[in-house]
């Protein structure tokens, strides 16, 4: 991403003005992305996101995988 690659050049410059703007174009995409801002799902449920999921309802079908690394 333009924006990510500018915010480093601009923190290597130490050019405060760049940064910001940098800065503001990765915001802005992240928006565009869905990854910040409010969530662009409405479904209703319960988010599990950061639990354990032995503590979700998810545990018995997690139970059943096979997760072993080759």
């Amino acid at each position: 991403m333009i924006a990510r690659r500018n915010v480093r050049s601009a923190l290597g410059e130490k050019n405060a003005a760049r940064l910001a703007a940098a800065r503001a174009a990765v915001d802005t995409a992240k928006h565009a992305l869905g990854e910040r801002g409010l969530p662009w799902w409405t479904d209703g449920a319960k988010d599990f996101n950061r639990h354990l999921v032995k503590n979700t309802p998810y545990a018995e079908w997690y139970e059943h995988l096979d997760v072993s690394q080759d």
